[in-house]
Formats: structure tokens, C-alpha cells, sequence
């Protein structure tokens, strides 16, 4: 199983490091980049098109501020393409968030909260499993100790106040 983690800036690497920690605790293969859409096109192509050569399942993208990247790795690609929009602007991730989130039909980027990494990794983690079914079951053995935790915290709510 593999996957690729772009970001736009080094400045995004403590927002990303939860994702790929979360995809290597699940023995995903991944690959990091720091690749801007503005900065670094040609360095950004030449990655996108060795992970669609490579084996490369799934593409997490993060940016913050205009965040064309995300987008511009989903038109070079058919591979699955999350967005994570990330805060640092004045306008705190919304101006990301509107513009991962708005691809034209035909290009889409799966797009989840501002600062979301978590669950984009989750979310590839979900895409992978389609084809991994050891992967699947992981998935839902922590679903449900996700679901333990809950009620037991109900208990304990419930238990305080009665």
C-alpha cells in the first residue's frame, strides 16, 4: 500500500506529521513532499507522475492561503486526491478551505476540515482498505474501540449525575 503526503511549505510540516504518522502506524508506504503548485511546478509534475506510475493509491495534499495544490495535482492525475486546507492566513484557512473545496466537474479533491490531516490520513486509510481487506478489519477494530470509548464516557457521565 502506498500514498504520498504533499504539502506547499515546510511551514505545513507539524500539520502533516499527525497524517503520516497515522498511515505509517498502519504500515502504509508513504512518501513525503514539500512541493508548491506556485513555486515548484515542474519539481510538483514530476512527482505526480511518478506516483502515477509507482503504485501510488491515494495523494494528500496540504495548503493553506490560495491552496491551488490540491487541485493541481487532481488535474495531473486520476489517483484519489484529498485536500487538507490549512489556517495561517488572516482569513484562518476559509480562504483554503473555499478553494479546495470549489474544483470544476471533472477534477475533484476530496476536501476535509481546516487543519484536518487526521482525517485525511483516515480517509486514505478508508480508500486503501477497498483493496486490502486486512487493512478493512483493522479498520473496523478501531472503529469499534472508538465506540467502546464512547459509551464507557457515557457511563460515566451518566453514573456522575444520577
Amino acid at each position: 500500500m502506498k500514498a504520498a503526503v504533499i504539502m506547499g511549505s515546510t511551514s505545513d510540516l507539524e500539520k502533516v506529521e499527525p497524517a503520516v504518522k497515522i498511515l505509517k502506524e498502519h504500515n502504509v508506504e508513504v512518501k513525503v513532499r514539500c512541493l508548491s503548485a506556485h513555486r515548484a511546478h515542474k519539481a510538483l509534475a514530476a512527482f505526480v507522475d511518478e506516483c502515477n506510475s509507482d503504485g501510488t493509491s491515494v495523494i494528500i495534499t496540504a495548503a493553506g492561503m490560495a491552496a491551488a495544490l490540491p487541485g493541481v495535482v487532481a488535474s495531473m492525475t486520476v489517483i484519489p486526491v484529498i485536500g487538507v486546507p490549512l489556517s495561517g492566513s488572516v482569513l484562518d484557512g476559509t480562504d483554503a478551505l473555499y478553494s479546495i473545496v470549489q474544483m470544476p466537474p471533472g477534477i475533484p479533491v476530496a476536501t476535509v476540515a481546516i487543519n484536518g490531516g487526521k482525517n485525511a490520513a483516515h480517509l486514505a486509510l478508508q480508500i486503501l482498505a477497498l483493496s486490502n481487506p486486512e487493512l478493512r478489519d483493522t479498520l473496523w477494530n478501531e472503529r469499534k474501540e472508538m465506540e467502546a470509548a464512547a459509551e464507557k464516557a457515557n457511563s460515566e457521565v451518566i453514573s456522575r449525575f444520577e
